[in-house]
């Protein structure tokens, strides 16, 4: 392998690692909800990618050929980290503010989270 692929592939390595670490320190590190929610979101997904990037960057150079495997992981993954934290967040409001806490919806239907649920039909 020619030695700027190598230190292609070693740097991204290394800086997705930091990445990584970064990731999981703030996840472990930072105490509320909203605070946590970036640290897997943002740092470990850019952490992922690097590996990703470098597994790409591998066998492109070492086989000449380029793997879809990796490229489609990268796709699913930045696809799903950002609907993921959106459903945490979600959540988080649904269980830990109250209506008033929310600012107007300027709607005659409010807020979604907080509207009443539909009734039940009767079992016949």
């Amino acid at each position: 392998m020619i030695f700027l692929a190598e230190l292609l592939v070693a740097l991204s390595l290394i800086v997705s690692g930091i990445f990584g670490f970064v990731g999981s320190f703030g996840l472990v590190k930072l105490r509320h909800t909203t605070q946590r929610l970036h640290a897997p979101t943002k740092a470990t997904t850019l952490g992922v990618g690097g590996v990703l990037i470098a597994s790409i960057a591998y066998t492109l150079v070492d086989r000449g050929e380029l793997s879809l495997h990796e490229l489609m992981i990268t796709l699913f993954l930045f696809l799903t980290a950002p609907i993921t934290a959106h459903f945490i967040m979600k959540t988080y409001v649904a269980q830990n503010l109250r209506e008033s806490d929310l600012p107007d919806s300027k709607s005659a239907t409010g807020w979604s989270i907080y509207d009443d649920p539909p009734s039940k039909a009767p079992d016949s």
